[in-house]
């Protein structure tokens, strides 16, 4: 009987958003439920990610290793290095993202498909104009989040918190130096074409398939379509992340330019260099994303 309910229910929401779409601002409103949750959930596996990325060769075993030494030098706020970028970054960047890909959407669907449903490759190229989008938003926050998480010990230490970075950046190298890695970002936000359609698609199979209410097929859906994009994007990641931790003045750079980070990581480390870190991204992406997305839906609900 319930089951009844919630279908009845969910075809009478889909009713009214078809007559009466929801304001695009609920995008961005929503989308900060979505970055909340993300952060809390994934920041530590952020963390071994980058830091099995970033470290010299040897430095760490593998994923284990580096959870271990991180714990045993700096107990469990090692995990939580580098917090409150992310935090206020994906709470902005998450709205940002997801705020866009909602106005995309309903761009799309007015103005290119008569106010039908998108298609697959309508889904995908909302995804992709969120995807830039975002990068410039996500740019300067990845980069202070990144070098705050690389500072293992007080011999390292260069930085005191997000707003020191910040600082330091832009009296070394001004605007460029806190945009520096926007190029990377973009070639890695490229990726959203997988996310966002390999959402639609498990989306569209659980509602047909199974009988899963929309909150939990958001949540699968969710944590599915992230682990296809960081399938596709991780590899891009490792040379964002790269760039992100190169010197910020421009005369004492390794990697002037993208390719010249791709080129280091192949020279040092082979192909398998491109992967370094990719089980904790992949342990991160289900559970951090599925809930952010599982959210992101809720708020869109509640909120129309």
């Amino acid at each position: 009987m319930s089951l009844v309910v919630e279908d009845k229910r969910d075809e009478l929401l889909s009713q009214k958003t078809a007559t009466n779409p929801p304001p695009r601002y609920l995008g961005f409103i929503a989308g900060t439920c979505s970055g909340v949750m993300k952060n809390v959930v994934g920041h530590p596996f952020d963390t071994i990610k980058v830091r099995l990325q970033t470290a010299d060769v040897g430095r760490f075993k593998g994923p284990v290793d580096c959870v271990m030494q991180t714990f045993r030098n700096e107990g469990f706020r090692g995990f939580y290095k580098g917090f409150t970028p992310p935090l206020v970054g994906w709470v902005l960047m998450d709205s940002v993202m997801l705020g866009s890909l909602h106005t995309y959407r309903r761009f799309l669907k007015e103005n290119v498909y008569n106010n039908q449903d998108l298609t697959l490759t309508g889904h995908c190229l909302a995804g992709l104009g969120s995807g830039l989008t975002v990068s410039f938003v996500a740019a300067p926050i990845e980069q202070f989040k990144a070098r705050l998480q690389v500072q293992y010990d007080a011999k390292t230490k260069l930085y005191n918190g997000p707003l020191d970075v910040a600082t330091k950046l832009y009296k070394t190298s001004g605007i460029r130096g806190i945009y520096s890695g926007l190029c990377s970002t973009m070639i890695f936000r490229l990726n959203f074409v997988f996310w966002w359609g390999s959402y639609e698609i498990f989306n569209n199979w659980f509602a047909q398939n199974t009988q899963l209410s929309k909150p939990a097929a958001n949540f699968w859906s969710g944590g599915l379509s992230a682990t296809v994009f960081w399938i596709f994007a991780y590899p891009a990641d490792v040379v964002k992340q790269t760039i992100m931790t190169d010197s910020p003045i421009r005369s004492q750079k390794k990697f002037p330019r993208w390719i010249d980070a791709v080129k280091y990581i192949y020279r040092v480390k082979g192909l398998g260099g491109f992967t370094k870190g990719f089980g904790p991204s992949i342990l991160r992406s289900f559970p951090a994303n599925a809930a952010a997305l599982a959210a992101f839906e809720a708020a869109m609900r509640f909120m129309h």
